[in-house]
């Protein structure tokens, strides 16, 4: 007998496409779009068509492993679930009595569900400061430089829709930005927004944009501070907005000057009369609103860059209008604070592995290369064991090569994960997890977002995989005190829902719970700001020795600029199909994309001698890696564009899975100097050099 399910996509992307799923004796045999969904509309793209595959993939772990051989070896011994949790919280004790529970990290990949508070909970009960993540390269630059300038991390407002839509450093059309599905874009685009995309590559929007803007990658503070000069000059300001409600204009003015369009133009590579008219037409189609992506937050200017953009928002006079970038209005649930028990370390932030950098209160992760340095150097103090979740820093974390030492270093590490990878091949022990449409979940908690989402359990996981909710809540009850965890999951999810009146069961027939939308709130609350307004000049930055008015700043480290050696410009993008590192051992994905593709400019490949398909070598002062060179029509002939994430599955623990041939984070570095407010490193606009490869790969 057939049944179909409906839920939403996650685990395979960030997640919040609806699906509908058939199951029939206890399978899911058929994933398609779920056309009343309001957030996706019918649309699901091949990472949610190829769940099935993930499901049922003969490669999954089933059983928890304990290593019996050498790191990397691949010799382990299955064991129950009652012994692994034995061994972890052991060790846990063990080392948190000898050591300190600050020399014990958490580690977690882009955050799915719950999973992540409840880890954050747990390393506060336990008295660990040190939850690591990439929130630092993924989000919080975003958030916090938003936060600072007007007190909330803007959406676009795409169902009134925009008359004016900026794309910018965002891939919408192929990827997710932080539950932003592409399908409302396109919908808005089909009822006649105007599109400017900013963005060296090409994407598949481009054909769509009415502008499409180039930039050096890391160069995306001085477009901005272009654009809002011709706003400035051209009285294309919203003064009676700017006049109300923002601080710091007059001072904005001036920095200004010192980027005039011919000056803007070298810096960015884009031309003076596009800037010109791109800042036209995001002032003059009102209401306009701009898409900020993960693109900005990777280079050591990334809070300037995310900044400049804030500003631009206010000038425009777009904040909180309907069609412009609003601010989220999420549903009443639990408070995130007292989920992970924040009460139990208030001294927290003094104790963690970033203490000395002075980062913004809101960065409350450790910034990953902090990890890496205190795994490898024990700086501040030195790092015993890890749990890692979700993440495989070998390929995601920056500097690849200390990443490998600094694991293989560690006296335990335990990792979570549903395939195997070649961080969890380092592991003393790995746990086996569910996935999603496995466990039953909630997505988009904890974020500053418009709603949540109910990702409901359909069918059993495989073998003896738990969620990672039911490993974390297992383990934090063996670790005690049990008054911190739950006898059952289901009551986490029970409790998180209450303060909105709804059970679990309830909301799993709603699927989505929306919080109260609002527009121009500020009128009687004023913006969460110390000064009630925009703080277009920021004393918050001030105060902590940073540049209170947005500007460029050259991305600094060990090389900042092209040179005879490394005469291009590098930067990145995460294959459409994939998840970060995740999913290369699914068939339908790897036919898409069987392998990793860097792409150049056709004048390149000339130059160079380099065919279409052919292996080049990729190199930066710090390594090497082989990619198959793609030309690319529109593609500047100083920029690179390697493919993120890829390792080889199918190549076995040999060689680890491949994990350093073609990893772009072999290139990139995780030294200082970082950006001084969020801790960002240099991930794009690193000059690279680039050769024909001799054989096939």
């Amino acid at each position: 007998m057939e049944k179909v399910y409906r839920t939403h996509c996650a685990r395979m992307d960030h997640g919040g496409c609806g699906l509908l799923v058939t199951v029939k004796d206890g399978k899911v045999i058929k994933v398609e779009g779920d056309p009343d969904s309001p957030i996706s509309f019918g649309f699901v793209c091949p990472k949610g068509l190829a769940a099935i595959e993930k499901l049922h993939h003969p490669h999954r772990l089933t059983r928890p492993l304990l290593r019996v051989g050498s790191r990397g070896e691949g010799r382990w011994r299955a064991i129950g679930w009652d012994e692994a949790l034995e061994i972890l919280s052991r060790k846990i004790r063990e080392v948190s009595q000898r050591e300190g529970p600050q020399s014990i990290v958490f580690g977690q990949g882009a955050p799915k569900g719950l999973e992540f508070w409840l880890m954050m909970r747990l390393a506060n009960v336990i008295g660990s400061p040190n939850v690591a993540g990439i929130g630092n390269m993924c989000h919080m630059p975003r958030e916090i430089s938003s936060v600072l300038t007007f007190g909330f991390w803007p959406e676009v407002d795409y169902d009134h829709p925009p008359r004016c839509i900026v794309l910018w450093g965002s891939n919408l059309d192929q990827t997710n930005e932080e539950s932003t599905i592409s399908s409302r874009l396109r919908r808005a685009l089909d009822r006649g927004s105007s599109l400017i995309i900013v963005d060296p590559r090409p994407t598949r929007m481009t054909s769509r944009a009415r502008m499409w803007l180039r930039p050096r990658p890391g160069t995306d503070s001085a477009l901005a501070m272009g654009m809002m000069r011709v706003m400035v000059e051209e009285g294309l300001v919203d003064m009676e907005f700017v006049r109300r409600w923002t601080v710091g204009f007059q001072e904005l003015s001036e920095r200004l000057r010192d980027y005039p369009l011919e000056r803007v133009e070298e810096i960015t590579w884009v031309p003076a009369h596009l800037i010109r008219e791109a800042a036209r037409l995001y002032s003059k189609e009102r209401p306009s609103a701009i898409q900020m992506g993960n693109a900005l937050e990777h280079t050591t200017s990334a809070h300037q860059a995310c900044r400049a953009i804030a500003c631009l928002m206010a000038l425009s006079g777009n904040l909180e209008e309907p069609g412009g970038n609003v601010k989220p209005s999420p549903p009443h649930l639990m408070r995130l604070r007292e989920f992970v028990l924040m009460d139990r370390m208030p001294e927290r932030r003094k104790m963690m592995l970033s203490r000395s950098w002075n980062f913004h209160p809101l960065l409350a992760t450790v910034p990953a290369q902090l990890a890496t340095r205190a795994f490898l150097e024990g700086d501040p103090h030195p790092i015993k064991m890890a749990y890692l979740q979700g993440t495989n820093p070998i390929l995601s974390y920056p500097d690849s090569q200390r990443v490998r030492k600094a694991l293989e270093g560690l006296e335990f590490l335990a990792v979570a994960e549903i395939f195997m990878t070649p961080t969890a091949a380092l592991a003393d022990l790995v746990l086996p997890v569910a996935t999603h449409m496995e466990f039953d979940d909630i997505g988009n908690y904890g974020l500053p977002k418009s709603f949540v989402l109910a990702r409901p359990k359909i069918v059993d996981p495989p073998g003896e995989a738990w969620s990672d909710i039911r490993i974390l809540n297992q383990l934090g009850r063996r670790l005690g005190p049990k008054d911190a965890f739950w006898e059952d999951e289901s009551q986490i999810l029970d409790e998180v829902l209450s303060p909105s009146g709804l059970t679990y069961e309830e909301f799993k027939e709603r699927l989505i719970l929306w919080g109260e939308r609002t527009y121009r709130s500020y009128i009687q609350q004023g913006f969460r700001t110390p000064s009630g307004k925009v703080e277009l000049r920021c004393d918050q930055l001030r105060d902590r020795g940073l540049d209170p008015l947005p500007g460029f700043q050259e991305p600094t480290g060990s090389v900042s600029s092209p040179s005879k050696d490394y005469p291009f410009i590098l930067t990145s993008a995460k294959n459409p199909v994939f998840f970060h590192s995740a999913w290369r051992q699914i068939p339908s994905l790897r036919k898409i994309s069987p392998e990793p593709l860097c792409e150049i400019s056709p004048e390149t490949a000339a130059l160079l001698g380099i065919g279409d398909g052919e292996w080049v070598w990729i190199k930066t002062e710090k390594g090497s890696i082989r990619q198959k060179a793609k030309i690319v029509q529109g593609l500047d002939p100083r920029v690179v564009c390697a493919a993120y994430g890829w390792w080889f599955p199918e190549r076995g623990y040999e060689t680890l899975f491949g994990w350093k041939d073609a990893n772009i984070n072999v290139l990139t570095c995780d030294s200082p100097p970082f950006d001084p407010l969020v801790g960002s490193v240099n991930l794009r606009g690193i000059p690279c050099a680039l050769e024909r490869a001799q054989g096939d790969g």
